[in-house]
C-alpha cells in the first residue's frame, strides 16, 4: 500500500469510529472503590462515584453524548465534578466540551491543552482536527504532577514525557489501587503512536516501564483501548511486544531496508495474530515503528 493509500485509510478510519461511537452500547465494568469503566465511547473511561461528584477520566467522543448521559445516570445522582484528560486525541476528548458545559473542571496537562485550543494535523490518519469548543478546553493544567483528593481517593497524575503523544498522563487512584494509563498501553491489540503531536516508540517503551514500577501484581490497569480491565502482566506483555517489534524493525533499517521493503520484511509476524486485529494492522504498525527508530 502506497503513503497515500495507507493515509487515507487512516484519514477514513477516523470517520468510521466516530460513526461507531454513535450507535454504541456503553458497556459498565464496576472495578473497586466506586470506580468504574464505561466502554464503547472511543477510549475506556473510568468513573468515580462519591459525594463530591462524579470524577471522570477521559470523555469519549461527543456523539456518544445520549449513551454516556445514561451510564453516568445509572452510577450516580450527582453531576460530573472533575474531568481528566489523559491526552488531546478526539476518542478521549471530543466528548469534553459537554461535559464542560455542565460545569466540570477539566484538568490535563499543559501540552493537551495547547493541542486542543488550535487545529492540529495528524500526518499519519491525514487529518485536521478542529479546536474545541471553549466550554471543552482545560481550565487547569500542569507540567509534571498534579494530585486530588476526592471521594475518599488520592488521585496522582503523572506526565510520562513523550510516549503515544507528548501529552500523556497516568492517573492512581491511590486507596483502590487502580491506574489509567490512557494510550501508553492498548491491551492486545497494536498501539498508534502519534508523531504529530511528540510520539515516540522508545517513549511508549519507556512509559510501558513507568506503568510496570508503578504497579504490583493487585493493581488494576485500564488501558486506553483493548480490554478495558487489565493487569500488570498483560502490560508486561505488551511492553515486551513493542520492545521485540522495535529492534526487528531497528535492524531492517540498520540494513538499509527502505519504509516499504520494511513492511514487506513482517516484522511483526510473531504477533500479528494476536495484536494485529484491530484499527492499527501490522503494516500500519510497522510503519509507525520505522519512522521512530
Amino acid at each position: 500500500m502506497s503513503p497515500r493509500a495507507a493515509y487515507a485509510e487512516a484519514r477514513g478510519l477516523v470517520s468510521l469510529i466516530k460513526d461507531s461511537a454513535a450507535k454504541s452500547v456503553i458497556a459498565t465494568h464496576k472495578l473497586r472503590n466506586d470506580i468504574t469503566i464505561l466502554e464503547g465511547s472511543g477510549g475506556n473511561v473510568a468513573v468515580l462515584a462519591g459525594k463530591d461528584g462524579l470524577v471522570m477520566i477521559d470523555a469519549g467522543i461527543g456523539v456518544s453524548r445520549p449513551q454516556m448521559t445514561q451510564a453516568l445516570s445509572a452510577l450516580s445522582s450527582e453531576p460530573v465534578t472533575h474531568l481528566i484528560n489523559t491526552h488531546w486525541h478526539f476518542d478521549h476528548a471530543d466528548g469534553n466540551a459537554w461535559i464542560g458545559e455542565g460545569g466540570a473542571k477539566i484538568i490535563a496537562h499543559e501540552n493537551t491543552r495547547k493541542y486542543l485550543s488550535q487545529v492540529q494535523r495528524v500526518e499519519d490518519w491525514d487529518y485536521n482536527f478542529v479546536p474545541l469548543e471553549h466550554s471543552g478546553v482545560p481550565t487547569q493544567v500542569f507540567s509534571k504532577e498534579h494530585s486530588l483528593k476526592l471521594n475518599g481517593q488520592s488521585l496522582a497524575m503523572k506526565h510520562y514525557g513523550p510516549a503515544h503523544t507528548d501529552g500523556d498522563i497516568s492517573v492512581m487512584f491511590g486507596e483502590a489501587d487502580v491506574l489509567h494509563v490512557g494510550d501508553t498501553y492498548w491491551n492486545g491489540i497494536y498501539p498508534f503512536i502519534d508523531y504529530s503531536t511528540g510520539g515516540s516508540i522508545d517513549g511508549m517503551i519507556a512509559a510501558s516501564d513507568a506503568n510496570l514500577a508503578a504497579s504490583t501484581s493487585k493493581t488494576i490497569i485500564i488501558p486506553g483501548h483493548g480490554n478495558p480491565v487489565s493487569n500488570r502482566a498483560e502490560l508486561q506483555e505488551f511492553r515486551d511486544m513493542l520492545v521485540t517489534i522495535r529492534e526487528n524493525v531497528a535492524a531492517l533499517k540498520r540494513q538499509g531496508h527502505s519504509r516499504d521493503e520494511a513492511v514487506a520484511a513482517k516484522p511483526t509476524a510473531s504477533f500479528d495474530a494476536k495484536w494485529g486485529n484491530f484499527v492499527i494492522d501490522p503494516g500500519f504498525f510497522t510503519r509507525l515503528v520505522y519512522a521512530g527508530v
